[in-house]
């Protein structure tokens, strides 16, 4: 969170940007809040870049470098999929796909006291939010929004999980609705979670729509939006000619 930030867009914002890049100067700017995301950092009254990417801004005042990559580096306020995989007295250990197993604790949960802590096997699969990012520390989780609330965040039951990109993960969650979640969601009956972490959740009342959807994601990435909308034409078709 940088305190003094620009009223302005950048000229840079969704063009290339590589490491050293400067992409704003806050020495120019007026008194307001700019959040930064990943792949960029703040040098004295520079905001310059940290990986290679496209520079991304969403409104009102959130920047951040969106890269196509496996790895996972947590940045508060994320929203990501994770796998228990140990449980202690006072926290759930959670692989979240970054450089360390995130830490959960048991009350991090909407109405959570120590007379209703959740109890989940290894491998259940929960959908949390960021809260704490730190170099050299173990992030830590919440099944909650800001305000306290559960607000879909918990443990995500039967579906399909799959990992994908982390930008794949940030085309599914952009607005308006990627074409391919979109033309699908017309004609068919599904859920999803999508993970900034590269992971990404999907359940449906059959296997095969919950495949279909699936595979259709993980193919979408390269794909503009005319040919994701023409090759879930192209599935739906098939799906009615096997049914």
């Amino acid at each position: 969170m940088v305190e003094k930030s620009s009223s302005s867009s950048s000229t840079l914002v969704d063009q290339p940007v590589v490491p050293g890049d400067v992409v704003l100067d806050l020495s120019n700017m007026a008194n307001e809040t700019l959040k930064l995301g990943g792949g960029l950092r703040q040098d004295h009254d520079a905001i310059s870049v940290s990986k290679v990417g496209k520079l991304r801004f969403s409104k009102p005042n959130k920047y951040w470098v969106e890269s196509s990559q496996k790895r996972y580096v947590p940045c508060v306020e994320d929203c990501v999929l994770g796998i228990v995989v140990d449980s202690r007295a006072d926290n759930f250990l959670v692989d979240i796909k970054g450089p360390a197993l995130a830490f959960l604790p048991v009350l991090a949960f909407e109405g959570g006291t120590r007379r209703n802590i959740p109890k989940f096997e290894m491998g259940a699969l929960l959908y949390v939010r960021v809260v704490k990012a730190n170099p050299g520390m173990n992030p830590e989780l919440a099944c909650t929004d800001a305000s306290g609330k559960a607000a879909g965040f918990g443990l995500l039951k039967d579906g399909y999980m799959f990992e994908c990109s982390t930008g794949l993960s940030r085309m599914l969650l952009s607005s308006p609705t990627c074409p391919v979640l979109e033309s699908f969601g017309k004609k068919l009956s599904f859920e999803t979670a999508v993970g900034l972490n590269g992971r990404v959740w999907v359940n449906a009342d059959s296997p095969s729509t919950t495949i279909v959807v699936s595979n259709a994601i993980l193919n979408s990435e390269t794909l503009s939006g005319v040919q994701q909308r023409i090759m879930v034409d192209k599935l739906l078709n098939n799906l009615k000619l096997s049914s």
